[in-house]
């Protein structure tokens, strides 16, 4: 049994390695004269212009809108933003030398540790939902900043709401 497998397997590989005819290349024939194409240090290079899509700008519209709020201990983003960073993450789709820094924000309530992890997974889930609608991972880096930057420096709950967030900050800006 063995020697019958060995010498399948021997055959194989003989088959396989089995050379082929060699084909000569077909003879180029001709075509009418062409104008060379330009090099590519003299195309037209547009710089990366601050419109978004449809001539929508990064300073109006739905690209103004640069945070991401969210319920108490919670990083699941709600679906009133997913349209917001749909936009954002096509933006950067079509805008490839874009550059955005994610940065996660808390309340003040709970302890530097806790909240510095919070804001770093709201972040990063923020990072995720825009990398799926065409931002790549290096056009995108996420930070944490805990309840260090608040927005608001009140001590109740509408003040509490305006801190945990997530603020989205293009290069250049």
């Amino acid at each position: 049994m063995k020697k019958t497998l060995f010498a399948a397997v021997a055959l194989a590989l003989m088959y396989g390695c089995a050379s082929t005819p060699e084909t000569k290349p077909a003879e180029p024939q001709a075509t009418p004269a062409q104008p060379p194409a330009a090099p590519p240090s003299t195309m037209e290079v547009k710089p990366l212009a601050p419109s978004g899509m449809q001539g929508e700008s990064l300073k109006e519209g739905t690209l103004a809108k640069r945070s991401v709020f969210y319920d108490l201990d919670r990083y699941d983003v709600k679906d009133e933003y997913r349209p917001l960073l749909q936009a954002h993450g096509k933006y950067l789709a079509e805008h490839r030398n874009a550059k955005m820094l994610v940065q996660g924000n808390c309340d003040e309530r709970g302890s530097r540790e806790y909240n510095i992890a919070l804001g770093q997974r709201r972040a990063d889930n923020v990072k995720r939902m825009m990398q799926l609608y065409g931002a790549t991972d290096s056009q995108v880096e996420t930070v944490s900043f805990g309840k260090e930057k608040p927005r608001n420096t009140g001590h109740d709950e509408g003040a509490w709401a305006e801190n945990r967030r997530d603020d989205m900050v293009y290069a250049g800006e």
